[in-house]
């Protein structure tokens, strides 16, 4: 048995291209109005919440600022990473990586057991007895994949324009669609910090295995 299976590499790969063109065209975007707010309105300075900084071009998507030209981009890698996370949640339903690898077991849960496992971090030990995660992996992977980009998704489609019309229950899901658009800048650098922590923990647990294993599927 692959330690990885084939839909869950294909998927970790996909999901990182989109990830990361969708966050750099984003900043484009949030340069065209660098400013958030609460509510279903907004617009004036002294409405906002927060003041954004203006992302510079190597950090963009395209790399000098357009709106419509990172509209585009933004859209183009939307549907890629909407049905690939819908068919990577189905695949894992099937073939049991799911319940497998990801679901935490109550044990796992008592505070002793979570208090050894960070400990077992700290240490820089990221050897695991029977299971491919640890706790704290499971309880990241499950709310990146379960909640996290679900509501990327979710506070994408409360900002479109037509969604007072067809869907306006999504819009006053999140309190307005400028309270989806704050939730949305939020969560996409909250992922941006998982994948910053992600990478530095590959690095600390050998990169070329993990790599070769993400890549290949690696043993069992």
């Amino acid at each position: 048995m692959k330690r990885h299976a084939l839909t869950t590499r294909l998927w970790h790969w996909l999901n990182l291209v989109c990830l990361a063109a969708l966050f750099m065209s984003g900043l484009n975007i949030s340069n065209a109005h660098p400013r958030l707010y609460w509510g279903h309105w907004g617009f004036a300075p002294e409405q906002a919440w927060l003041f954004l900084p203006r992302f510079p071009g190597w950090m963009t998507v395209p790399g000098h600022y357009s709106l419509a030209e990172a509209r585009l981009w933004h859209l183009a890698f939307a549907w890629p990473f909407a049905f690939g996370l819908l068919l990577f949640m189905l695949a894992a339903l099937v073939n049991g990586h799911f319940r497998r690898d990801l679901v935490t077991r109550l044990a796992e849960w008592r505070w002793s057991a979570i208090r050894a496992d960070v400990a077992k971090h700290l240490r820089l030990d990221f050897a695991h007895e029977e299971t491919k995660f640890n706790f704290l992996q499971k309880l990241a992977y499950g709310l990146v994949i379960f909640i996290a980009l679900p509501l990327m998704i979710a506070t994408g489609l409360a900002m479109g324009p037509g969604m007072d019309a067809n869907w306006p229950w999504l819009v006053d899901l999140f309190g307005g669609r400028q309270s989806a658009r704050s939730f949305h800048f939020l969560i996409a650098w909250s992922l941006f910090g998982f994948l910053l922590l992600h990478i530095a923990l590959v690095l600390l647990s050998g990169p070329v295995r993990q790599l070769r294993d993400m890549i290949t599927g690696g043993g069992a």
